[in-house]
């Protein structure tokens, strides 16, 4: 299937043949007949994508704050590597689309294939097939042409502007700006009993507004603006300014401040500062309300991602509900879609329509793609550039996002056969399959883990589905490494355990730290397996409440998404197993236990303090150990200095390696010399159990733990 996308790093816009998208829990499979381009929101990204570094930076502002916080933790060679992985990374365009469901997830219960559908969101995008959560689609009456419906999601951002004005019939209004957005809010408001006026900059959009509703737009040019809105409203000033501009003037603000009348509400729906004038606002007690986007739901994970609706009884409007309500408006005929197609373009011509929108020498507002639904798709994409590279391993990759591309793919170019990529963005399979040399991109996980060529499969995954493609992997005897965690339970750990008893295969868990190069240096320090002390401590950071790492479901939470780590590098160094732990962890608004205190103690008399703090400055550096013993001491600051105090003090430097290359490497030599695995399964097994048994030990309010030993 074909979809367009653009490159962040320089605004190349192509239309790409890529896999199938991922057919996630909770989501359907649409075949786009249709989408919009919002020439406001779409052409101010595609118009900063064509900017240079210079504009880009002073565009994104907070980027550039997240890239300097990122050259302190990782360096400039390293952060300059994750930026341009970024940059270059073609990116999908759109979020307003219909189409016909072609498939669903197996959990999926109100839609069934062959429904026609308005889909919202960033998974709307114009492709040929898109995969939709189920809270962002809505069914279609046969009545609804899909050109038309294709404006649902755009309706729904209208709809909710309006909604948060609480205007009532026979009231007054007064709509800041007319574009699509702007001229779909005047048609609701007018559908609705409410009086309703339009302004606008542009001369060529009063007039065109004009023509639809006659009288009914001004020029904010007008020096007798002020008058007329006074006149319209019978001296009063407007129960209700709705802002759908999008500038970067507080022009807009200020204006509904002048016109609104006393306790008034200004509703801002478009982008535009917030910095106004304080008179109006003050004099006139008004109400300055944000509306955001289309309604509640939006941006919440548990809401959009799983599909969890929120109590009808409770919030009434949901996005989902928005857009159900302007889906029935269209099979009502109460909104005139037509009259706001001004351009149409062949989905392969999409490039056009852009072009369009960034030359401005032509009046434009509704803008469609139409796409060619006889057409026969591919699901999975075979490249043709294929890099042939002379190894016993067979390589599929499952999940390529940050971690993946930045630190597992560098580590593998060049040491195995890359045959299949699975990712859930079709952007970003075929990107990750072109640029480093793989046979094949798929949306589907399956198709890599049964795919006879590979015999090693890699998981770059949300941790949640680590243990399925474990145990998928390992029952077809195929080798596996995957990212930490193993899993995310106990449950998942024993099924694990007993598949790999039956298995031909190796597993390979990244705990990266063990394979440090420096590590070397510190187990050299002490006597093999006499007990030590340790102290580690780690300056973790803030992690926001409602990041995917913290979901139960998702990400396990930090203790098992990350002091995994830390937990099994203290094994590593003791030379010994856990016997007995406690933890204990602060109490935070969310429970998140993402700062805490651990004591390990160890079969060979060792212990351990981890101290894995989130409530520290990100200018400390991330990770402090010390190692004590027989009258040794190890300290290693971020795996960049470590000083040894021994008969003598030795000071070494050295640029940050946590091993991330070392454990790769040192696992494809074990496929390819038919040795074990560089972590045994039994380490792997009690470093997970462990961890699993920090979180009891909170749970019961720092009660001792202990760890039997086979």
């Amino acid at each position: 299937m074909q979809q367009l996308t653009q490159l962040l790093k320089d605004g190349t816009m192509q239309i790409r043949e890529v896999p199938f998208p991922a057919l996630l829990p909770g989501h359907v499979l649409v075949r786009n007949h249709f989408s919009v381009i919002s020439a406001g929101t779409e052409g101010k990204t595609v118009k900063d994508a064509r900017l240079g570094y210079i504009g880009k930076a002073r565009a994104r502002k907070q980027e550039v704050k997240k890239v300097m916080d990122a050259i302190r933790t990782y360096g400039i060679r390293d952060t300059y590597r994750m930026v341009m992985n970024k940059l270059e990374t073609p990116s999908p365009l759109g979020y307003s689309s219909a189409g016909q469901i072609i498939a669903l997830a197996s959990d999926v219960q109100d839609f069934k294939t062959g429904d026609r559908v308005a889909c919202a969101g960033s998974s709307a995008c114009h492709s040929e097939v898109i995969s939709v959560p189920v809270n962002l689609c809505v069914k279609l009456k046969e009545e609804v042409a899909l050109d038309e419906a294709a404006f649902t999601t755009i309706g729904a951002i209208a709809m909710q502007g309006i909604r948060q004005s609480d205007l009532r019939l026979g009231e007054n209004s007064v709509v800041i700006g007319l574009g699509l957005i702007g001229q779909l809010t005047m048609q609701l408001l007018k559908a609705g009993g409410v009086h309703v006026v339009g302004i606008d900059v542009s001369e060529k959009a009063v007039t065109d507004t004009n023509r639809l509703f006659p009288g009914s737009a001004f020029s904010r040019n007008n020096p007798g603006l002020e008058n007329s809105i006074l006149q319209f409203t019978n001296g009063y000033g407007a129960d209700a300014i709705i802002i759908t501009a999008a500038t970067n003037s507080t022009d807009p603000v200020d204006l509904a401040g002048q016109l609104a009348r006393k306790k008034g509400k200004v509703v801002i729906v478009g982008a535009v500062p917030t910095g106004f004038e304080r008179k109006n606002y003050y004099i006139k007690e008004l109400d300055l309300r944000m509306s955001s986007s289309y309604g509640p739901g939006r941006y919440d994970s548990e809401y959009e991602e799983k599909g969890i609706d929120y109590p009808y009884s409770y919030v009434r409007w949901t996005e989902n509900r928005n857009m159900q309500s302007f889906a029935e408006l269209l099979a009502q005929k109460k909104i005139d879609i037509k009259s706001l197609i001004t351009h149409r373009y062949p989905f392969e011509q999409a490039q056009n329509a852009y072009q369009l929108i960034l030359d401005n020498n032509e009046w434009f507002r509704g803008i469609v793609l139409e796409y060619d639904v006889k057409k026969e798709l591919n699901k999975n994409i075979e490249l043709t550039d294929h890099i042939p590279v002379q190894s016993k391993v067979k390589a599929g990759l499952i999940g390529a996002g940050s971690f993946g591309q930045n630190f597992m793919l560098p580590s593998l170019k060049g040491q195995v056969q890359f045959e299949a990529v699975a990712t859930a963005r079709s952007n970003n399979a075929i990107n990750i399959a072109s640029r480093f040399g793989f046979a094949m991109a798929t949306g589907n996980a399956d198709e890599v883990i049964n795919n006879e060529m590979v015999n090693t499969i890699f998981i770059a995954t949300r941790h949640n589905t680590h243990a399925e493609y474990v145990i998928k992997a390992l029952e077809k005897d195929k080798h596996v490494f995957t990212e930490k965690p193993l899993c995310l339970n106990e449950h998942e750990l024993e099924i694990i355990k007993n598949t790999y008893a039956g298995s031909k295969a190796l597993l390979m868990l990244g705990f990266n730290r063990r394979f440090a190069p420096i590590m070397e240096q510190i187990k050299n320090t002490f006597i093999n397996s006499t007990p030590v002390s340790i102290l580690y401590r780690i300056n973790a950071g803030i992690v926001p409440s409602d990041h995917w790492v913290h979901d139960p479901e998702t990400g396990g939470g930090r203790i098992i998404g990350e002091v995994c780590h830390f937990i099994d590098l203290c094994c590593f160094i003791s030379e010994s197993r856990v016997t007995h732990l406690s933890a204990t962890a602060m109490e935070d608004p969310h429970n998140l236990h993402d700062t805490l205190t651990i004591n390990l103690q160890f079969a060979n008399g060792s212990i351990a303090t981890i101290a894995y703090f989130s409530n520290g400055n990100k200018n400390l550096n991330k990770e402090y150990l010390e190692v004590f013993g027989y009258g040794n001491v190890a300290v290693l600051d971020d795996f960049r200095e470590l000083t040894i105090y021994g008969k003598s003090k030795t000071h070494v430097k050295t640029t940050q390696d946590k091993g991330h290359k070392a454990t790769i490497t040192r696992f494809i030599k074990s496929i390819e010399n038919g040795e074990p695995a560089p972590l045994s399964f039994d380490a792997i097994y009690h470093s997970t159990l462990v961890t699993f048994k920090v979180i009891e030990s909170i749970r019961t309010n720092g009660a001792s733990i202990q760890i039997d030993l086979p």
